[in-house]
Parts: structure tokens; C-alpha cells; sequence
């Protein structure tokens, strides 16, 4: 018997997605000792100018989201939420693909983001895509009543 085909579906991210993105945000991030993103945080952040969201689903279950943000020819992925059990399926690097396209063709000629010092994984794949560090947070990223994370500013050139 054939394995189910599994249908990828990418589209943006809107309105009466805010509980989903923040479920997704908070499924990803919470483990790690963040706090997740509610649905305000969504709404306000999606309401800012230049800010474009995407939601990726497989057969229909809601599996990732990614927020970027463009102003003027720079752009930031402000985060990418992918759900533990869909990792290392190819997910993340079909939202950092549509995060790419859409940062360029709003005209940004480069895109930065800010990465974990304790995520291996993310920083793997930023930098199999092209991005180089460019810089450091000390302890940007907070982990509850553990130690905070350094955060790497990374930069990828898009001409």
C-alpha cells in the first residue's frame, strides 16, 4: 500500500488566522522557555506597516507559520514557528523559500534575522541558504527562569 500523499499548501497569513499563528508560535517557542506569542501579539505586529505573514499547511493541518517585515530595500524574518513533530520534513525551508520571495519581490535587497545561540538546527539551515553572521544579542533571548540565550544577527544579500 502507497503512503497518503501529503499536500503542502503555503498562503498568507490573515485575520482569521491569529489563534492558529499563535498556537503555532507558542508550540514551537514555549518548550524552549519563551512565552509565546498570543493573538494580540499577532494582530499588532500583522497591523504594522510592511509586516506580511504565512501560514503552511499539510493536508489541511496547520503545520508552520512565518512573520517578515520589509522597509524600504531591507527586510527581518521576525520569526518562523514550525510544530516539533513537523521538523526536519522540509517545512521550515518551504517558509524561509516563500519568506525569500516575498521580501524580494517588495524590493528588499537584503534580509536579516535574529537566531538562537542554543538552535543548531535554525542556524544550519540560515546558513545553507546564504545568511552570515553579522553580529550579537547577549542575552536577547529569555528562557524563562533559565539563563538567556545570545542571539545571532545574521544577513542574507538578495541581489
Amino acid at each position: 500500500m502507497a503512503a497518503p500523499d501529503m499536500r503542502r499548501a503555503l498562503r498568507p497569513l490573515g485575520a482569521l488566522d491569529l489563534d492558529r499563528a499563535a498556537a503555532l508560535h507558542g508550540e514551537a517557542f514555549t518548550p524552549l522557555g519563551e512565552r509565546g506569542w498570543t493573538r494580540q501579539d499577532m494582530a499588532e505586529l500583522l497591523a504594522s506597516p510592511g509586516v506580511a505573514g504565512l501560514l503552511i499547511q499539510i493536508d489541511g493541518a496547520d503545520v508552520g507559520m512565518a512573520i517578515c517585515r520589509v522597509a524600504a530595500d531591507e527586510s527581518e524574518l521576525v520569526t518562523i514557528a514550525v510544530r516539533p513533530a513537523e521538523r526536519r520534513r522540509g517545512t521550515g525551508r518551504a517558509l524561509l523559500a516563500a519568506v525569500l520571495d516575498h521580501v524580494r519581490a517588495a524590493g528588499a535587497r537584503t534580509l536579516f534575522l535574529e537566531v538562537a545561540a542554543d538552535n543548531p538546527a535554525a542556524r544550519t539551515l540560515y546558513e545553507q541558504v546564504g545568511f552570515r553572521d553579522v553580529g550579537c544579542r547577549p542575552a536577547y533571548f529569555r528562557r524563562g527562569d533559565r539563563p538567556a540565550v545570545d542571539a545571532f544577527v545574521m544577513r542574507l544579500d538578495l541581489g
